[in-house]
């Protein structure tokens, strides 16, 4: 499959493109992706591409990340046409189809999903979301017990990540696209 055997492209691609704390971080999130995606069984090649892939268009200049986002015919609700920090994942899903050539449709939704989660998310979809959580780079207060989490299970640390979304977004009066709130709907069973 072309998609995945071209990541030295993409590699070349990306060490141009991004920073090098961005390239980093996506290397990262692909090593971190490629884990989870042989613990879950979700296919491992399309989670190092999708990882590696993730946010391919985070540093594009904002208003190219908008225009790519709001004319995408993926599915786009309207909080995310109008949220600055969520455009990068719709524009980087485009990118990957434009650039690449990319057209497995498992690889456009993770990368697509990858910040905001969705509904009925594939173990792929649901691996790259983590990954981007979990990834070596990553610091913050409560990552360590997420990374926890994401080995013992899957469904709990999505479950707890899509909480910890949910209710930060509330705590900061931003509003929740609709895809979200169907992610935190579908895991919120596995609640301890």
């Amino acid at each position: 499959m072309s998609d995945i055997k071209s990541t030295g492209i993409y590699n070349a691609y990306l060490k141009e493109h991004l920073s090098k704390k961005r390239y980093n971080h996506s290397l990262n999130v692909a090593d971190a992706a490629v884990t989870l995606a042989k613990k879950y069984g979700a296919d491992a090649d399309k989670a190092y591409c999708a990882g590696l892939l993730h946010d391919i268009a985070k540093e594009l200049p904002v208003e190219e990340q908008r225009e790519l986002a709001v004319n995408s015919p993926l599915d786009v609700d309207e909080v995310e046409k109008h949220s600055t920090p969520l455009y990068h994942a719709i524009a980087g899903a485009e990118l990957v189809q434009t650039l690449f050539g990319i057209n497995d449709s498992e690889i456009i939704t993770a990368i697509r999903y990858h910040t905001v989660a969705c509904g009925n998310m594939s173990k792929l979809t649901a691996v790259i979301y983590l990954a981007d959580l979990i990834s070596a780079d990553r610091d913050y207060k409560d990552v360590g017990r997420m990374r926890k989490l994401a080995e013992k299970s899957l469904e709990r640390a999505m479950c707890e990540a899509l909480r910890f979304s949910v209710g930060d977004s509330v705590e900061k009066g931003n509003s929740i696209p609709v895809s979200t709130l169907e992610a935190y709907n579908d895991y919120i069973k596995y609640k301890k």
